[in-house]
């Protein structure tokens, strides 16, 4: 009850808005953004057949380019943590993501530096993974997956610097919970694919029975 009140008095200090065009929505989107947003979807799965990476499925719902982009920059740079709840609209809208995601047992988002959430005040893939948890009642581990290491940011180096700088970044906790489960690893953006595949590469100490990726966006 009391979490209710807050939340309304929240809504009251804060209306809720389409996270496209600004416009109070109580969904996070309306339906003339979300056909925009129709119009730009990808939803594609990759299967990967290469042997050094961890992962077996990439599933991508944009590509990071052109309104997708700067949207993306907002969310993860310019203090827009609300605009989570618009992209987690906009899944859950297509009935055939929903039915593909609702086959693992539990998500896990990529998870950033201390230092880095410090700086930022969120994390924005344990934003959407948690919202994708609440809706699809897919248990979120947390504390499983750690990144123990502060590094560069993987958007200021190339693609070889990549590689190098996420290396040994991340540690395994708790890995008996991840024991022949189905994992979807959750991150913003996709470009070389060298941070999740690292953290699948961790996570595959834990015996799961599977490791998929679920990106917002793929550069």
């Amino acid at each position: 009850m009391i979490t209710k009140i807050i939340h309304v008095i929240l809504d009251n200090i804060f209306p809720p808005v389409c996270g496209i065009c600004g416009k109070i929505q109580q969904q996070y989107l309306c339906q003339k953004c979300f056909l925009k947003l129709m119009a730009l979807a990808e939803n594609k799965t990759i299967d990967n057949w290469e042997t050094e990476m961890h992962f077996y499925q990439l599933l991508y719902i944009f590509k990071y380019e052109g309104m997708i982009r700067k949207i993306m920059l907002e969310y993860k740079f310019h203090e827009k943590p609300y605009l989570y709840e618009t992209f987690v609209k906009f899944i859950l809208k297509d009935q055939n993501i929903v039915e593909k995601l609702q086959s693992y047992d539990t998500i896990i988002p990529v998870p950033i530096s201390k230092k880095r959430m410090k700086e930022r005040g969120y994390n924005q893939s344990l934003l959407i993974a948690k919202a994708l948890g609440k809706y699809l009642h897919i248990n979120v581990e947390t504390n499983c997956l750690l990144k123990t290491k502060h590094v560069t940011a993987q958007s200021k180096l190339n693609k070889e610097e990549r590689k190098q700088n996420i290396q040994n970044v991340y540690e395994l906790k708790n890995k008996q919970i991840l024991n022949n489960r189905k994992i979807l690893l959750v991150d913003d953006i996709y470009t070389t694919g060298n941070t999740v595949n690292e953290c699948s590469k961790v996570l595959k100490q834990a015996n799961p029975e599977r490791i998929d990726i679920l990106a917002l966006t793929k550069d």
